[in-house]
């Protein structure tokens, strides 16, 4: 028996700030209405073939799995986010400070050979940003 990575699941406070947070990534939450949508607490986007981002809130999982409880501390999660060009992580760093994000480490050449940057997301969940140093 094999199994498949089919999807990341990132519980969130507010749906419709976490969605508008992953979209500077250029993720699409299809059919995603935040009128609507946000009182069933589930958004999901494609991140390439196979796999997908599933953005649910703490109320939608508290619904069936009543011993969760909000993490606290540091990110225990993080979705990292490639890039071409090392410059794209340094400008996608500074939208993300530009747009009031929290920002945990600013662009720096990792000694592994990649542009790296880290933020924290609305909930507190890590995203790394790299590229390939040229």
């Amino acid at each position: 028996m094999s199994a498949n990575a089919a999807a990341i699941g990132i519980v969130v406070a507010d749906l419709p700030v976490s969605v508008a947070f992953y979209e500077h990534f250029g993720l699409t939450f299809t059919g995603f209405d935040p009128g609507s949508d946000a009182a069933h607490g589930h958004a999901e986007a494609e991140l390439g073939p196979g796999l997908r981002l599933i953005l649910d809130t703490e109320e939608s999982i508290q619904s069936f799995t009543s011993a969760w409880t909000r993490p606290f501390g540091s990110p225990r999660t993080t979705v990292c986010f490639q890039f071409e060009a090392p410059h794209d992580v340094d400008a996608k760093f500074a939208e993300l400070m530009e747009a009031g994000y929290h920002g945990l480490r600013g662009p720096w050449d990792a000694p592994w050979g990649q542009r790296y940057a880290s933020v924290i997301d609305p909930d507190g969940s890590g995203v790394d940003l790299f590229a390939q140093l040229q």
